[in-house]
C-alpha cells in the first residue's frame, strides 16, 4: 500500500466535486420537463405557500443540497473505520451519500405539505406528493448513476492500482465488499429505473401540453415493465452469483491443499469455458505436485539407503521396515480402536518410515560399522542417532508444506527407540507420552531386527520373533498396538519370504 493522506484528500475532494456535479445534473435534466406540471391548477396553493414563506423555506431547502457534502466529510473523518477501507469504498459510499439530499428534500416536502394544509392553504396533498415523488426519484437516480459510474471507473483504472499496487484487497480486515446482488441492484436502478422514470416523465410532460390524460393502462404497463426489469435483474444476479460462489469455494479448497476439487459448470458460455480451464489447471497442478512428491520421496529414500550402506549389518532394512509399516497400517485401520486414523496420517506414516534411522549418518564409522557387540561407551554414541535423526529430518523437511508429514517424520526418527515402560532412549518417556507414529515404527523396526541376520547374530525364526514381541507387550511395546501387529503375521511372513 502506497497511499498517503495527501493523496486521499485529493481523491476525496475530487469525488466530492463529482457528487456535487451529479446533483446539479439531477436538478437540470428533469427541470426541462417540470414547467407544464408546475402550471397545473392543483399546484397553485402549494406555490403560494412556498412564495409566502420563502424566507424560512429556502434555507431549509438549501440544506438538502449541503447535506451530502457534510455526510461525505463525516465519512472521510470516521476514525472507527480504517482509512484504507474508506478509500476502497469511496465510489459506492459517496454515490449513496450523494442522494441523501434528495431523501431529505422529499421528507421535508412531505412535512411542509402537511403544515400548509393545516394552516389553511388549499393543497391537493396526494397529487402534489406523487408528482414530487416521481421527480425526486428521477433526480436521485440521475445523481446516483452519474456519481457511481464516473467514480467507479476512475477508481478501478487509476486510484486502486496506484494506491494498492500489490492488490490483496481481500486480506484487509473489516473491509465491506459489495456483493453481486448489490451490484445488480445498482445496475437495475441505473439501467432500468432511470430510463423508465425519464420516459414516463417525458410522457406526462407531453400529455400535459397536449391536454391528454394518462389512462390506467399506462400505469399497468409501467408497473409491468418495472417488475419485468426487476425479475430479469434477479435472474442475472443468480446467473452470476452461483458460478462465482462455486469458484470461490473450490479455490479455497485448493488453498487448503485439496487438489482433487473440481468445478462442475456445464454451460456454453464464459463460465463453462472458465470451468474447463480451471479443471485443466487443477489437473496440471496435481500432476506437477505428484512429480515433485515423487522426487521428494526418491531423495528421502536415497538418503536413507545411503545411510544404510554405511551400516554393514542392516542391508535392506529400510525397504523391509517400510513394507512392514504399510502392512501394519492397513491392519490398524480395520480395528475399532484405530479406525479413526485419517488417510493422510497413514500415508505420512508410510512415507516417514524410511527416515527413522537417518541419524546414523552422524555416527562415526568405527562405531556404526563395528562387527560385534558395542561397549557401553559405544552404545551411548550409537544412541545419539535418534536425536540427531530428528534434527536432520527437521532440516531436510524445513520447506515442506505438509506439516502433518513433517511432524510424523520427526517423531518417528526421534522416538522409535522409546519403550512403553520408559526404559528406552533418548528421553525415557513412557506409555502414551510416546507419539503413536513412534510406537508403530518401534514394532516394525524391532521385528525386522529379529528376523534378519546381523553380523552379531543369526536371523530368528518367525515363532521366536513373534514370541519375543508378544512377551514384550506392556514393557517394550504398546500392548494394544502389539496385539494388532501380531495379527499381521501371515502377511509379514509372506513379505519376508519374497525378500
Amino acid at each position: 500500500m502506497v497511499y498517503s493522506k495527501k493523496k486521499i484528500k485529493f481523491v476525496s475532494w475530487s469525488y466530492g466535486l463529482i457528487v456535487i456535479l451529479a446533483n446539479i445534473c439531477g436538478i437540470l435534466i428533469p427541470n426541462a420537463l417540470m414547467a407544464p406540471e408546475m402550471r397545473h391548477d392543483y399546484m397553485e396553493g402549494w406555490l403560494f405557500f412556498l412564495s409566502d414563506y420563502s424566507h424560512i423555506l429556502d434555507p431549509i431547502q438549501y440544506f438538502s443540497f449541503v447535506l451530502p457534502t457534510v455526510l461525505c466529510s463525516l465519512y472521510m473523518h470516521n476514525r472507527k473505520n480504517p482509512i484504507e477501507n474508506r478509500l476502497i469504498n469511496l465510489p459506492i459510499a459517496f454515490s449513496t451519500i450523494g442522494i441523501s439530499g434528495w431523501a431529505f428534500y422529499l421528507l421535508e416536502e412531505t412535512f411542509l405539505l402537511l403544515i400548509a394544509r393545516k394552516i389553511g392553504y388549499h393543497i391537493e396533498y396526494f397529487k402534489i406528493l406523487s408528482y414530487s415523488f416521481f421527480y425526486v426519484s428521477l433526480e436521485a437516480i440521475i445523481t446516483f448513476t452519474l456519481a457511481y459510474f464516473i467514480m467507479e471507473t476512475i477508481h478501478r483504472k487509476f486510484v486502486l492500482p496506484q494506491n494498492f499496487p500489490d492488490g490483496q484487497l481481500s486480506k484487509i480486515n473489516g473491509l465491506k465488499r459489495p456483493s453481486t446482488r448489490i451490484l445488480f441492484i445498482i445496475n437495475y436502478i441505473s439501467v432500468t429505473l432511470f430510463p423508465i422514470f425519464y420516459i414516463w416523465l417525458m410522457y406526462r410532460s407531453v400529455s400535459q401540453k397536449s391536454g391528454i390524460s394518462a389512462g390506467p393502462n399506462i400505469y399497468i404497463v409501467l408497473a409491468l415493465v418495472i417488475a419485468m426489469g426487476l425479475l430479469i435483474s434477479v435472474s442475472f444476479e443468480s446467473y452470476f452469483e452461483k458460478p462465482l460462489k462455486k469458484f470461490k469455494e473450490r479455490i479455497q479448497k485448493i488453498n487448503d491443499g485439496d487438489l482433487n476439487t473440481k468445478v462442475n459448470i456445464v454451460t456454453n458460455d464464459s463460465f463453462g469455458e472458465l470451468s474447463d480451464i480451471f479443471n485443466d489447471m487443477t489437473d496440471s497442478i496435481q500432476q506437477k505436485t505428484r512429480k515433485i512428491l515423487e522426487v521428494q520421496n526418491s531423495v528421502i529414500t536415497g538418503m536413507a539407503i545411503m545411510v544404510e550402506s554405511r551400516d554393514n549389518s542392516t542391508g535392506g532394512h529400510i525397504k523391509r521396515t517400510s513394507e512392514c509399516v504399510r502392512i501394519f497400517m492397513s491392519e490398524l485401520i480395520k480395528t475399532k480402536e484405530y479406525m479413526h486414523l485419517s488417510e493422510s496420517f497413514c500415508i505420512a506414516m508410510i512415507k516417514a518410515a524410511p527416515m527413522h534411522d537417518l541419524g546414523k549418518i552422524a555416527v562415526d564409522d568405527s562405531v556404526l560399522r563395528k562387527p560385534g557387540k558395542f561397549t557401553d561407551e559405544e552404545y551411548e554414541i550409537m544412541k545419539t542417532h535418534s536425536a540427531e535423526g530428528a534434527k536432520i529430518v527437521s532440516s531436510v523437511l524445513e520447506n515442506i508444506d505438509d506439516q502433518e508429514f513433517k511432524n510424523i517424520a520427526i517423531n518417528v526418527a526421534h522416538y522409535h527407540h522409546e519403550k512403553w515402560n520408559g526404559q528406552g532412549y533418548p528421553t525415557n518417556i513412557s506409555g502414551e507420552q510416546i507419539p503413536l507414529e513412534a510406537r508403530i515404527m518401534a514394532l516394525a523396526d524391532v521385528f525386522d531386527a529379529l528376523v534378519s541376520k546381523r553380523c552379531y547374530k543369526d536371523s530368528f525364526s518367525y515363532d521366536k520373533a513373534f514370541g519375543i514381541i508378544e512377551e514384550s507387550l506392556g514393557s517394550h511395546f504398546d500392548p494394544e498396538l502389539g496385539k494388532v501387529f501380531l495379527q499381521c503375521r501371515p502377511k509379514l511372513e509372506e513379505l519376508y519370504k519374497n525378500y
